[in-house]
């Protein structure tokens, strides 16, 4: 027998014809299981500006479906080619906004491609180790602060009271300034946490004695500092 029969019998005999519904609701439960978990973790680690429930909810379905795709195409080899040709022309045109949503997604995924395939003690292990190890990288400080835009508009003659105010924020960065005749917008990235990690808003507050300012806002803001 010649290599390339040997291989094509090996993957003909991966593909049983028969799929049972045990086997189904087993794959189910393994993903569901897997898919919590990582909810857990994405909600405990999460430092945006909202969480969104809706995502979550996305994760834990993306991870019971890809169970079940990967389950129905193992039983039926043409079945599986005609499902590859189905999602080839699926397309997905909503942006993800930040890439540790896209790891996340990822993740889903390759333990429902794990659970679908029977493989259950290896995608228990494999989501187990990559929870504990996010959650070090994250305890450990390899984590995204919520930033906030502290946006001032005032009088150019305020101009020198709004700089000695600013002196009071620890940490600050210019994002933008425009002058409009003689009105003058500050546009900041402040860090807003105090030493316990609570938002301090209070800083918006001490503008508010500063003659010729015209309003100052806080915004949320999710990005990193640059140097």
């Amino acid at each position: 027998m010649s290599v390339v029969d040997t291989i094509k019998k090996s993957v003909l005999e991966n593909f049983t014809g028969t799929i049972s519904v045990g086997s189904i609701m087993l794959s189910l439960l393994v993903a569901f299981v897997i898919g919590l978990f990582i909810i857990y973790v994405y909600k405990k680690t999460y430092t945006g500006v909202v969480y969104s429930k809706a995502f979550s909810l996305c994760i834990l379905m993306l991870c019971m479906v890809t169970s079940i795709i990967i389950r129905t195409i193992s039983s039926n080899i043409s079945l599986s080619l005609g499902m590859v040709g189905a999602l080839s022309i699926v397309r997905f045109r909503t942006a993800v906004k930040e890439p540790v949503d896209t790891g996340f997604m990822f993740w889903g995924i390759a333990a429902g491609i794990m659970a679908g395939a029977g493989l259950y003690i290896p995608a228990l292990a494999a989501s187990l180790g990559i929870g504990i190890l996010y959650f070090a990288s994250y305890l450990m400080g390899f984590k995204t602060a919520s930033r906030y835009l502290l946006v001032l508009k005032y009088e150019a003659s305020a101009h020198a009271s709004v700089m000695r105010k600013l002196k009071n924020i620890k940490k600050f960065k210019v994002r933008s300034k425009s002058i409009f005749g003689n009105k003058v917008e500050l546009s900041l990235e402040v860090d807003v946490k105090d030493k316990n990690g609570n938002i301090e808003t209070k800083m918006v507050d001490q503008f508010s004695d500063v003659d010729g300012l015209i309003n100052a806002s806080l915004i949320a803001y999710q990005n990193d500092f640059g140097d």
